[in-house]
């Protein structure tokens, strides 16, 4: 629904009777969020803003933003979390595994098929046709997209898993994620079943013999491993089972079952809170939201196998724990804006923070960290910019940008809107019409024009400034930072070419080598073409024509 650009009608600040509707009607439409938490995704004082738009198909969608982030949308009456809100609570639906490559097909706006679902040793999650349910990446239980289902768990296994099981609704990385602060997803370590509970769960799934049958089939290889692994085990106890002995338990006391559930929350919290800021806040990311520091940073340091929850401590809210930590001056919390807290200030230097001891990573996490770097070639992100030059300064001046400044194209638009707004250009009579003022004809108009236009439509003005501007791009490969380059992008054409003396297919690419005494060794001269023996052909593309 949000895989393309949507048109926003109207952006007002929540009534304090439709906040209070509003919070019944989370809670009836998600029991299991609760009293407490429906009043903390819908708080009472904090902003809450209602955004109306229309969906690049026509559909018109509300959208409930609070801190900055799209925290709820509204389709045909029905309320539907985002994904900034299943970070916050990742078991509010239910759940479906699907492979990480996937969600590249369901950002671009496809629907999850059944054979791109990861079947759990517990089975798939009991759901009827028409429940919302989340969609998750093996490995992390942070919810990626959220969609409706196409048809019941036991249509699903009946079907062999084959044809559309959802409907996407909203997905990470599309244009309604992006219209918050664009956080990533947090690390949310998958649950760990026993022996009994994967049983049970299988049970509840496999009602039939039928079923029985089609979940012996779809889960074989998945069975093999795990008969394959317990007749190595046989005749010793695993770590649970010697647990759950009570003469191992008590020659080794655990010191933590002497905490209360609260007590070890609060330690994991500070944990979480100081290795957040020790090894993944830096000085360039400050100010930063108070939201997105706890949904990108705090929640990923949390330990494999545990699952921190702010509710069970004895802050209860982050606003708290932040103050407390402010009162023992690790860091410096501002509210920047109405009902918006940023942290402004760290002491990497403070006692706590250089003291602590990072946990090493589990077998398993490392396991997990080896699987994403076998993940197969993600091409990089290729993003248009503008560069503002000498002839266009006085226009951007105002904003704060200078000569040489480099912007989106919706930066651009509204420097140009707010501009015309805050100098009364905009026309009385006609709202699509903007007066030219003398910076504004010097910028966009040419010497012919001068003296014949006065006026120009919204759409023309920002056409005319977009193309004034100096083109500019930014390059950004997956877990590297981005590389921004001057001019424009250049055109290249991939053919595909085979090689005669050991028939291997090779990918050559036909434009300028007037850099050729830049590319790197695996870049070898046939004529006027550049042989390429590798895999990568952008990243090499863009390695030889512009480093």
């Amino acid at each position: 629904m949000f895989s393309k650009a949507f048109r926003v009608k109207s952006n007002t600040a929540i009534k304090g009777s439709d906040r209070r509707k509003l919070r019944a009607d989370v809670a009836a439409a998600f029991p299991a969020l609760g009293t407490d938490q429906a009043s903390e995704l819908v708080p009472g004082k904090e902003e809450l803003s209602i955004v109306k738009l229309y969906a690049h198909r026509g559909d018109a969608v509300t959208v409930y933003v609070s801190g900055g982030n799209p925290v709820l949308f509204e389709l045909e009456k029905n309320l539907y979390p985002t994904v900034y809100t299943l970070w916050s609570y990742p078991d509010l639906l239910p759940a479906f595994t699907t492979w990480p490559l996937v969600l590249e097909k369901l950002v671009r706006g496809a629907d999850l098929m059944l054979p791109g679902i990861v079947v759990p040793p517990a089975g798939l999650p009991q759901v009827q046709k028409g429940d919302l349910c989340a969609i998750v990446l093996v490995g992390n239980r942070a919810p990626v997209a959220i969609g409706v289902a196409a048809m019941s768990t036991s249509e699903m296994l009946t079907s062999g898993l084959k044809g559309r099981g959802f409907s996407v609704l909203h997905t990470y990385k599309d244009h309604l994620w992006r219209s918050g602060d664009k956080s990533s997803p947090p690390f949310i370590a998958p649950l760990t079943l026993d022996a009994s509970d994967v049983s049970e769960e299988k049970g509840s799934v496999q009602a039939g013999p039928t079923l029985q049958d089609d979940m012996r089939r779809l889960t074989l290889e998945r069975k093999e491993e795990e008969n394959g692994e317990d007749q190595q085990m046989c005749g010793e106890k695993t770590l649970p089972e010697a647990s759950e002995d009570p003469g191992v338990r008590g020659l080794n006391p655990d010191p933590a079952d002497s905490k209360t559930l609260q007590e070890q929350m609060d330690e994991l919290l500070q944990q979480c809170f100081l290795h957040a800021l020790k090894c993944r806040v830096k000085k360039t990311d400050l100010p930063l939201l108070t939201s997105a520091f706890l949904g990108s940073h705090v929640f990923s340091c949390c330990p494999e196998g545990r699952q921190l929850d702010i509710k069970k401590s004895s802050y209860k809210k982050l606003s708290k724990f932040l103050q407390q930590m402010q009162q023992e001056q690790i860091i410096q919390v501002k509210e920047l804006s109405k009902g918006v807290e940023s942290i402004v200030a760290v002491d990497w230097k403070h006692p706590r923070i250089t003291s602590l001891v990072i946990p090493e990573p589990s077998p398993t996490s490392q396991t997990i960290q080896e699987d994403s770097r076998e993940q197969p070639y993600r091409p990089p992100d290729i993003k248009p910019l503008y560069c503002v030059p000498a002839s266009m300064s006085l226009l951007f001046q105002e904003s704060g940008h200078k000569k040489g400044s480099i912007l989106e194209g919706s930066e651009v638009r509204m420097v140009i809107i707010n501009y015309a707004k805050k100098n009364d250009l905009v026309d009385a009579d006609n709202k699509n019409l903007v007066h030219l003022d003398p910076i504004l004809c010097d910028c966009i108009l040419e010497n012919s024009e001068q003296h014949i236009v006065m006026k120009l439509p919204w759409d023309s003005l920002l056409t005319r400034c977009l193309g004034k501007l100096q083109p500019a791009y930014q390059v950004t490969f997956p877990g590297q930072e981005p590389i921004v380059k001057k001019g424009k992008i250049c055109p290249i054409d991939i053919t595909l070419a085979q090689r005669a003396s050991n028939k291997k297919k090779n990918i050559s690419f036909l434009g300028n080598t007037s850099k050729a005494s830049k590319r790197p060794p695996s870049l070898a001269r046939r004529s006027d073409r550049l042989l390429l023996h590798v895999v990568d052909p952008v990243e090499s593309w863009f390695w030889a024509a512009h480093s």
